[in-house]
């Protein structure tokens, strides 16, 4: 069995663990005789492989950790669970529920009009109506896809660069457009090329990944990122090692799922996001929104924290082009550079 086989064997095993604790309490024993709060995290998925998910479980387990409180893991598997999970935590009245993903918004705001008293942590997304119970986190993924094209620029020997996206809405542009300016911002001629997953199970099919990405290859496209979730970005790894090109990450370090074919990632620190926001909860502030990005520390690149040496990913090998893009991030950091939200445009 190749590394490659016995990785995504080993990930396989653990994503089918994880699912048969769906729906189940995951309260820590040495936390039973904890006095203070109860927190309930719910998962949109199973969390399985999912870097963004798993960092949501370290958030809610480290500030459970933080508060001497207990908390639980409610793993959703579609609509149906997400609502059914949603409406069990309500009826334990922890101290707060957090829930991750675009897809609560309806069933958050439902159950906020219904019950006033409980406080919610959205993360990853807000209610369109605002709620004084409702605590939203949302990120600038957008700054992160911005210098990860900016690095893509300056090692492009094509000058095409590419995206392998889940799906072609606002939220979700903010992978690929982002992308494309960075690369044109470094090297000025450079131009994009996004796919789009979409179909029944865009956040899980990594043979429809690899294939777009391997359309890209043939394109001539040499660098491409892939927001296409933990499991879809096997796929297209796969593309890069096979067809010769390169890829990126998202969510966490993803470079040694392809070690010599990841450049890098764009990180979301979900646990930091999750922890943030159950302190301002239980603080007593809440119905607020805030924004993470490079400023806040809630996005950054793999290739910019300290121990991008031993990442295992090829921009480690390029100080030039991160000492580049390390400028480009203090430059949004301050204001003299503004990206543009694919979202609000």
């Amino acid at each position: 069995m190749s590394p490659r086989t016995l990785l995504r064997a080993v990930m396989a095993a653990s994503a089918v663990t994880l699912l048969a604790a769906c729906n189940a309490s995951a309260k820590d024993p040495a936390a039973q005789n904890a006095a203070g709060p109860e927190l309930v995290l719910i998962t949109p998925s199973p969390v399985g492989v999912n870097d963004f998910l798993k960092l949501a479980v370290q958030g809610i387990e480290d500030s459970a950790k933080k508060h001497n409180g207990t908390q639980k893991v409610y793993q959703s598997t579609d609509p149906a669970s997400i609502q059914q999970n949603l409406a069990a935590a309500v009826r334990e009245k922890p101290a707060v529920i957090v829930a991750v993903g675009f897809n609560f918004a309806d069933a958050i705001a439902a159950e906020a009009e219904r019950n006033p008293e409980q406080k919610f942590l959205f993360v990853d997304s807000c209610t369109t109506k605002p709620f004084p119970n409702v605590t939203c986190a949302v990120f600038r993924e957008h700054e992160g896809s911005y210098l990860a094209g900016a690095e893509a620029g300056l090692l492009s020997k094509s000058g095409k660069v590419g995206a392998v996206v889940v799906l072609d809405a606002p939220q979700f542009r903010r992978y690929s457009i982002p992308f494309g300016q960075g690369a044109e911002k470094a090297k000025p001629g450079t131009t994009l090329a996004p796919l789009f997953i979409g179909g029944a199970n865009p956040f899980n099919d990594p043979a429809r990944a690899k294939a777009l990405a391997a359309t890209l290859a043939g394109q001539g496209v040499d660098h491409v990122m892939g927001a296409a979730s933990a499991a879809g970005n096997l796929g297209v790894f796969e593309a890069a090692e096979q067809g010769g090109f390169f890829a990126f990450g998202v969510d966490a370090n993803q470079c040694p799922a392809s070690p010599g074919q990841v450049v890098d990632n764009v990180i979301k620190r979900t646990n930091v996001v999750v922890g943030d926001g159950v302190d301002a909860i239980l603080g007593g502030k809440t119905g607020e929104t805030k924004s993470y990005g490079l400023k806040e520390k809630g996005i950054s690149l793999t290739g910019l924290e300290p121990d991008a040496a031993t990442s295992q990913c090829v921009v480690a090998s390029h100080p030039d082009v991160l000492a580049k893009v390390g400028e480009l991030r203090d430059q949004i950091i301050s204001g003299a550079i503004v990206v543009d939200d694919p979202a609000k445009s």
